[in-house]
């Protein structure tokens, strides 16, 4: 297996132009478990450490900045961490430290699993992912950036830059069901943001993570609307009808939060 390591986002797009099979690596906390079990075997890795350009965070007329090397114990930091809320919550319950100070968000964003912490949060305020190749760049909603399970809208020389997502002043939220209260992959999970309307977003209830909008004035109906946008499964984890419920119970809880 090759290791290739570019120092910059130059030579990175160039060598994912000319290695479309090497597999992007940073945080490595989802793809070191495939390699570990021996359930992947790519031909080449590409790191992204030495990558300067993919780090960090910024504001800019009214939307936040999160590059993709930015890692969850960064998103933490009280400098970010300030708004938008949702998307700060999401980040403390991710694994244990260890995990934390390795995985990135643009690591969530390439695995797009639909249980995804990130996910969620970044939906509701309006994500909109960055990506980018010898050939040039382009935005994608995040709505429409995850297609599947693990499956993205990526071509195969493209790297994730980062997302931008809108900073406004809202009330948000992020509630979490697992087994446990930490270092745990969520059972399902929920972003709400009020502003002028209702916006619930839910992860590990449905093949992608889904937004779902409402009215102010359909608060008392907005919990069964969530649940029924929802289509999970039965796994070792839950079973659908106990996702459904649990949609419910964390919008209505959320809503009581961000309206209290």
């Amino acid at each position: 297996m090759d290791v290739l390591t570019p120092r910059t986002l130059e030579e990175a797009l160039r060598l994912k132009a000319e290695r479309p099979e090497a597999v992007p690596i940073q945080g490595g906390t989802d793809l070191m478990v495939e390699l570990n079990f021996d359930r992947a075997r790519p031909a080449a890795l590409l790191n992204l450490n030495e990558v300067v350009e993919l780090r960090g965070w910024s504001r800019q007329n009214g939307n936040l900045w999160l590059g993709s090397g930015l890692t969850y114990a960064e998103a933490m930091e009280p400098a970010v961490a300030a708004e938008p809320p949702a998307r700060a919550e999401a980040p403390r319950t991710v694994g244990g430290p260890q995990i934390r100070n390795r995985g990135t968000i643009g690591g969530n964003l390439g695995t797009s699993s639909p249980a995804g912490d990130a996910l969620p949060p970044l939906l509701v305020c309006g994500g909109e992912v960055k990506l980018a190749s010898v050939r040039g760049e382009r935005v994608v909603p995040l709505s429409e950036f995850v297609v599947g399970p693990k499956r993205n809208v990526l071509a195969e020389d493209e790297l994730i830059l980062g997302v931008s997502v809108d900073a406004g002043e809202s009330r948000q939220t992020f509630m979490k069901v697992g087994p446990r209260n930490a270092m745990v992959i969520a059972v399902v999970s929920l972003a709400l943001r009020v502003d002028g309307e209702l916006r619930a977003a839910f992860g590990s209830a449905g093949p992608v993570p889904t937004l779902v909008r409402g009215d102010l004035d359909q608060i008392a109906s907005f919990p069964q609307r969530v649940a029924e946008a929802a289509s999970p499964i039965d796994d070792v984890r839950g079973t659908a009808s106990y996702r459904r419920h649990a949609l419910r119970v964390l919008t209505k809880r959320a809503l009581e939060r961000c309206l209290s």
